[in-house]
C-alpha cells in the first residue's frame, strides 16, 4: 500500500482532531479526502507527512513507518500545504534551484518539472510577479522535484479563478497517472473531475470511504424540487412522510430531502392533494457529490 492508517487519534487539549481512524490507499489512486472545516484533514496530512505524531496508532507511507523512519517518509512524499511557503523573492529557477539542493537532486530535474508543470513561460520571473495559479505551479514543482511516489495535496486550487482551476486539475490528473495523489479539497466538482475514491471525515471520523461512483450510485439521498401554488408554512412541510429534511428556497418554491430508494415524487404529490394545494412544478434533482456530502456531515 502507498498509505496505510490504522487507528489513527490525534487530541488538540480537550478537541479530538482525529478518532481512530483507518484506511489505506493502493498505489496509483487519486484519493479525494473531503470533510468540512475542522474535521481532522489537515491534521491528517501533517502526520502523514511527518509535521506532527499522532498520539495513537500507526500510519505509513510506501511502507516506511512516520514516526520510525521519518526521512524515508519525507523521501516518498511530494508535499504540497494549503498555505503554499514560497520565497516571493527568488526567481522560480533560483527558488527551484535551492529545493534541489535540499533534495540532492540535479539541476537537470527543475528543467523537468517546469516542464511538467506548465511554468516555462513564467520561469524567469521572481515567484512575487506570478499569479495565484502561477504560484501553485510552483508549489507542485517543488513537490515533484525529488520524484516522489506519493502526492500529498492540501486545499491545492484555494482562491483559484475558473480558468486557473482548470489547469491545476488537469495538471493533477496527468500527474497521477504515475503517482498516487491524496488530496484534500472543498471543491466538489474537482473530485468528481480527477478522483477515482472519495474518503469523508466529519469530527475526526471516517464517514465513509468509497470508489466515487459507487458511492453516488449507493446513495439513497433524493432532493426533490417542487413549487406549490400557495404559500405553504414549515409546519405543514415537515409532515410530509419519510421526509429528512427541506429548505424554503423562494416563496412558493421548495427543496425537500428525502432517504429513500423510491422516487418520492409521489409522495410530494400526495400530500399537496391531502392539503388543498397543486404542484406546479415537481423536480428530481439529481444526486451528486454535493448533496452527498451535506447529507454525510450535518451535525
Amino acid at each position: 500500500m502507498s498509505i496505510e492508517v490504522t487507528n489513527i487519534s490525534k487530541n488538540y487539549g480537550t478537541q479530538k482532531a482525529l478518532d481512530n481512524i483507518s484506511f489505506s490507499v493502493k498505489k496509483g489512486e487519486i484519493v479525494g479526502f473531503l470533510g468540512p472545516n475542522g474535521a481532522g484533514k489537515s491534521t491528517l496530512m501533517k502526520i502523514l507527512t511527518t509535521y506532527i505524531s499522532a498520539d495513537a496508532g500507526i500510519a505509513t507511507v510506501n511502507g516506511f513507518d512516520v514516526n520510525k523512519n521519518q526521512l524515508d517518509v519525507q523521501k516518498s512524499v511530494g508535499y504540497l500545504p494549503e498555505h503554499n511557503p514560497l520565497y516571493l523573492d527568488l526567481y522560480v529557477r533560483e527558488y527551484l534551484a535551492f529545493n534541489a539542493d535540499v533534495y540532492k537532486v540535479t539541476k537537470s530535474r527543475i528543467d523537468e518539472v517546469i516542464t511538467l508543470t506548465g511554468l516555462t513561460p513564467e520561469s524567469h520571473k521572481k515567484i512575487g510577479q506570478l499569479s495565484k495559479g502561477y504560484r501553485q505551479r510552483v508549489g507542485l514543482a517543488t513537490a515533484l522535484l525529488h520524484n516522489p511516489d506519493v502526492l500529498i495535496l492540501d486545499e491545492p486550487t484555494t482562491g483559484l479563478d475558473p480558468n486557473q482551476l482548470v489547469e491545476i486539475r488537469d495538471l493533477i490528473k496527468n500527474i497521477g497517472k504515475d503517482k498516487t495523489v491524496f488530496l484534500s479539497t472543498h471543491i466538489m466538482q474537482e473530485v468528481e473531475a480527477i478522483c477515482d475514491r472519495v474518503i469523508i471525515i466529519n469530527n475526526g471520523k471516517i464517514v465513509t470511504d468509497k470508489k466515487l461512483d459507487n458511492l453516488i450510485s449507493a446513495d439513497a439521498t433524493q432532493i426533490i424540487e417542487v413549487e406549490f401554488d400557495k404559500t405553504v408554512e414549515d409546519i405543514l412541510i415537515a409532515t410530509i412522510p419519510y421526509i429528512v429534511s427541506y429548505k424554503n428556497t423562494n416563496g412558493s418554491f421548495w427543496e425537500l430531502t428525502f432517504f429513500s430508494e423510491k422516487d418520492m415524487r409521489s409522495v410530494v404529490f400526495d400530500f399537496a392533494q391531502a392539503n388543498g394545494l397543486r404542484a406546479l412544478q415537481l423536480n428530481l434533482k439529481n444526486k451528486n457529490l454535493e448533496s452527498i456530502f451535506r447529507e454525510m456531515t450535518k451535525n
